[in-house]
């Protein structure tokens, strides 16, 4: 299985969460002296009482990762992305010139003959256009699981080598730490400011993000919209003979694919592109994805997807195929109840501005109850509620940290009623929310999650926000 000899070597694990287990897993049978670390006891538990990991490999819980780390003499480190790119561990290693990769660095580097990587990120859209190239790769016959920051950690798909092609979302954090993957096609969908806890800059999570694009050998996808994505292409070192395609909500030019109408058009891969287009398929076959007319946003991430299949030699009747066979993930523009008139839509998915942009303008003008707020990670919200406003007919806040959106709110919608749940309140925020929510709301009204923050502040996950938000909704029916 490996193409990589860590046999005597000193690895170190840093961050004992879905993807360190499983690189400890893995390694179990390299020959690697291996150790695995976190800052929570809890973690070295769980990570036990899983199975996952060998029982002979060293687990330990330290206050200090670097004093730790370092003390066991690495000749590898191995960290995890909840570990920040400023972070004391990260600095010293780049210091001292000790190896540190991600799991996704690990994997690629573990393959004998490596399957087609078709890379993907950006700030928001990632999981729903990783799911769609999926979706499309299988219906060509291909075994193409969704892999990384989707949830299954590449280092374990790679290490069953069960795939064809894979089809890697990619976050900032897993590329910050990733040197060498060749992508045979990558795509950055928009950048937006976002994790700037993390990374200490917009700069420098935008310089991450456009990590994706580095040595990949067919094409670089990017967004006509995002003129981010296409600079991040130009300044790309990739192998000779890679193009840059464009992605655009209009008609495609030459070496693009884009909507005519309601068409879902390829000019980039084709050889008659100069005169000729290729059907990919047709708005309708999105229409399952979100109420209503199909966001943009969606159609952007189908055709992403589809540029990134293509680029595989996928043909289009299989784009199309696989775009009416894509199901979304939950919390994701998910209508969880129709009541009274009121219409109740989780995105707990939304984690950051740029995300609850899209949602918000997806909905009615005036008519949105929007529940907002969590870990605003460093963010400021001015230019969302600018942009969003005419959107807004009631706003409830939830999460610890609700001053900068109330700041926001204040400047630019001012005369939007406002309803802050106390953050103290965490055991029932989400019922006190849906509550609130529904005394402002009125008939043909949408009460909409998208809370712009992420979730850590009061639930374990995007995912537990959005449970708890369906809940509340169906306890709210059954008063």
């Amino acid at each position: 299985m490996s193409g990589l000899d860590l046999a005597g070597a000193r690895v170190v694990v840093v961050g004992l969460g879905t993807s360190g287990r499983a690189v400890l897993d893995v390694l179990g049978t390299s020959g690697a002296r291996l150790l695995g670390l976190d800052g929570r006891e809890s973690a070295i538990e769980a990570a036990r009482a899983g199975g996952e990991v060998p029982a002979s490999v060293e687990l330990r819980a330290a206050e200090d990762l670097a004093e730790a780390a370092f003390a066991a003499g690495p000749d590898l480190l191995v960290v995890s992305p909840g570990v920040p790119a400023t972070s004391p561990l990260l600095r010293r290693a780049a210091a001292e010139g000790v190896a540190t990769w991600s799991e996704v660095e690990l994997a690629w580097r573990l393959q004998e003959t490596p399957v087609p990587w078709l890379t993907l990120t950006g700030t928001n859209g990632k999981t729903t256009t990783v799911g769609m190239l999926s979706s499309i790769l299988t219906a060509a016959g291909l075994r193409a699981p969704a892999v990384g920051n989707v949830g299954t950690p590449v280092v374990r798909v790679v290490a069953e080598g069960a795939a064809d092609v894979l089809a890697v979302e990619l976050s900032s954090f897993q590329l910050h730490l990733t040197h060498t993957v060749e992508p045979e096609a990558s795509a950055c969908l928009n950048v937006a400011p976002d994790h700037l806890d993390w990374h200490g800059s917009f700069d420098a999570y935008a310089a991450d993000k456009a990590k994706v694009y580095a040595r990949t050998h067919r094409a670089c996808v990017y967004t006509v919209a995002d003129p981010r994505t296409r600079a991040m292409v130009e300044e790309a070192e990739v192998v000779e003979g890679a193009r840059a395609v464009g992605v655009r909500l209009g008609a495609p030019g030459v070496g693009e694919l884009g909507l005519v109408e309601d068409v879902l058009c390829d000019r980039a891969f084709l050889p008659t592109r100069h005169t000729h287009a290729a059907m990919l398929g047709e708005l309708s076959d999105l229409a399952h994805l979100a109420p209503g007319d199909v966001p943009a946003h969606v159609v952007t991430d189908a055709l992403v997807a589809a540029a990134l299949a293509r680029a595989h030699g996928v043909a289009p009747e299989d784009v199309r195929e696989g775009l009416r066979a894509y199901a979304p993930g939950a919390h994701r523009i998910e209508v969880v109840a129709e009541r009274d008139g009121v219409t109740w839509i989780d995105d707990s998915k939304a984690t950051n501005a740029h995300a609850a942009a899209a949602s918000l303008g997806a909905q009615e003008p005036g008519r949105v109850v929007w529940i907002a707020g969590g870990l605003a990670k460093g963010a400021r919200f001015d230019e969302l509620v600018r942009t969003v406003r005419d959107r807004l007919a009631a706003v409830v806040l939830i999460g610890v940290d609700r001053e900068p959106l109330r700041t926001a709110l204040g400047r630019h919608a001012a005369e939007v009623p406002l309803v802050e749940v106390s953050a103290q309140d965490t055991g029932e925020v989400m019922s006190h929310a849906v509550a609130e929510a529904a005394r402002l709301a009125r008939k043909g009204d949408t009460v909409l999650l998208a809370p712009a923050c992420a979730s850590m502040d009061q639930f374990p996950g995007y995912g537990a926000r959005g449970e708890a938000f369906a809940r509340a909704v169906r306890e709210l029916g059954e008063r």
